[in-house]
């Protein structure tokens, strides 16, 4: 009988707090699952450890404050439940490669990201390296300092 008594008050508690989290959630507004899954561009294969840094974003189209950090585990995966509908600014980092942003409509229960990370582009100057052996542009004269007069005004 004292069994039955326990199970009833679990049932109980489980109901109520099922209730308190509805509420909450028509109180705060509906709130979707996100999957993310970080690969590399080139070949497809899982980045590992990346973070995955989300911020929401204001009408305004300002970050709001706050954020969560995620981190990927071995097959390129990370999960969150419990982001709010709404506009959300998503960062990838990862060492040697790109950094990722993009801002997403959040609007369904369950959304999915697969997210590619570009490796650094080559990086070209202006400037040329000029050796020893080639010849290097005509200096140029300074032109004369303006002279002034010297008389008082």
């Amino acid at each position: 009988m004292a069994a039955g008594i326990v199970a009833a008050a679990v049932v109980a508690a489980t109901l109520a707090m099922t209730g308190v989290a509805a509420a909450q959630q028509d109180e705060e507004g509906p709130s979707s699952y996100l999957n993310f899954l970080v690969v590399r561009d080139e070949n497809g294969k899982p980045v590992r450890s990346a973070s995955v840094i989300m911020h929401p974003v204001g009408g305004n189209g300002k970050q709001g404050k706050g954020g969560m950090e995620l981190k990927t585990d071995a097959e390129g995966k990370t999960s969150f439940d419990g982001i709010p509908y709404g506009k959300l600014r998503l960062q990838v980092l990862a060492p040697g490669f790109q950094t990722y942003g993009e801002d997403f409509d959040i609007n369904k229960p369950k959304m999915d990201f697969t997210i590619k990370l570009k490796r650094p582009q080559s990086q070209y100057s202006i400037y040329e390296e000029h050796g020893k052996d080639s010849n290097p542009p005509p200096k140029q004269d300074a032109p004369p300092p303006d002279k002034k007069s010297d008389k008082p005004n």
